[in-house]
């Protein structure tokens, strides 16, 4: 391959953990091949890593595109609040 027919390529890096999200954002995070948060992947620039990364855009950012911090949990899954917590009385 010659310098000019390089394929192009997107730079992602996962920001967020997915602890707490659903098993589709998690399964989405592996299959774009992260393994650990702060890793940097170089991915191709196809409509189908485009979608995945839309997809978890609030756990991973893209190189040249703004990322911010989501402010609350909307993806995360709801969980029952503890009984034991709240009936001390505090």
């Amino acid at each position: 391959m010659s310098a000019g027919s390089r394929a192009v390529s997107l730079r992602a890096t996962w920001k967020k953990s997915a602890i707490g999200y659903s098993e589709n954002m998690k399964a989405t995070i592996q299959s774009l091949g992260f393994r650990k948060l702060q890793q940097t992947r170089e991915l191709p620039d196809t409509p189908v890593v485009r979608g995945m990364l839309k997809k978890v855009g609030f756990l991973v950012s893209v190189e040249g595109e703004p990322w911010k911090p989501p402010r609350r949990g909307r993806y995360k899954t709801p969980r029952a609040r503890s009984a034991k917590k709240h009936s001390r009385g505090r």
